[in-house]
């Protein structure tokens, strides 16, 4: 089996200038997915791009942390921060309320639902779902999540975890590679049962998430030579440091300007690098 890629771009809609970045990549061949989040400030002009561009998949990245419901609080109370209006700022507060008890999964299911169906009321075709921060690792998040995406008609995620051979190839850290091969050992053969339990297709990995923050042209050119058969994921966070995205509480920020011109070197030519990779997007996936 050749090589399947989708290479995907987290965040379209978070600001005007990661919206660009989309669109530019896009049209230059270089990106076939995004996910887009309902909240986004620039969600109106994220939604008029993938209007423009009917081959560029785009899927729901649903926001759990570090954001704001698009359900009254009330109703996703266990979700929200001491303040009441917002979620938790952190992976890790969001973690911790995780493992002591304190989050619901019918509220995860109910935002997670309220999100995707903001983007189909848009008249968005979302191919696929994936969580902000990979929190569908966990599985008390994943079930309620495949829940909401099923009950939308909607049966391909993200698969987060990833595999040693890109790992080796990103160079990544060694408490970073740590974190990976821990998260991977403890969680990926539920993340799959639950996947097949419920007929929703998966690819076989993600490259690119023990490096966010650090992505250039010579390490995406390191994961296209080593890229085993398989179906594929690059999760990318490309972007233009603009002064929304600039006001915003993220560490990605100039790195995005960076990712976003190795992407550029190295995916156009992929045919010249690797011309048995085969590019596509969830959509063109048969579900399980």
């Amino acid at each position: 089996m050749m090589p399947q890629l989708i290479i995907n771009a987290d965040d379209f809609g978070q600001a005007p200038g990661i919206c660009r970045a989309v669109a530019e990549l896009h049209d230059a061949g270089a990106l076939t997915s995004t996910t887009l989040m309902a909240g986004g400030v620039a969600f109106d002009e994220a939604v008029s791009i993938a209007k423009q561009r009917p081959h560029l998949g785009v899927g729901c990245h649903i926001v759990l942390l570090d954001g704001q419901p698009m359900l009254p609080p009330r109703e996703v109370a266990s979700l929200l921060s001491p303040d009441g209006r917002s979620f938790r700022p952190t992976l890790g507060s969001f973690v911790w309320a995780l493992a002591a008890g304190k989050v619901r999964e019918d509220e995860i299911e109910r935002e997670a639902t309220a999100q995707i169906r903001k983007l189909q009321d848009a008249g968005i075709t979302v191919t696929h779902v994936d969580t902000h921060k990979h929190t569908h690792m966990f599985p008390s998040v994943l079930r309620p999540v495949l829940a909401a995406a099923r009950s939308c008609g909607i049966y391909r995620v993200r698969n987060s975890f990833e595999q040693p051979w890109s790992l080796q190839a990103s160079q990544a850290d060694a408490l970073r590679a740590l974190e990976v091969r821990g998260l991977r050992a403890r969680f990926l053969s539920r993340f799959r049962r639950h996947a097949q339990q419920n007929h929703v297709f998966a690819p076989d990995g993600c490259i690119g998430v023990a490096a966010t923050g650090r992505v250039n042209a010579p390490m995406i050119e390191a994961w296209m030579k080593a890229m085993p058969p398989g179906v594929w994921e690059i999760a990318c966070h490309p972007g233009y440091r603009d002064s929304v995205l600039a006001s915003q509480r993220t560490r990605l920020q100039a790195s995005r300007e960076e990712e976003l011109h190795g992407l550029l070197a190295i995916l156009p030519r992929i045919q010249t690098l690797r011309p048995d990779i085969e590019l596509t997007h969830f959509g063109n996936i048969a579900a399980q």
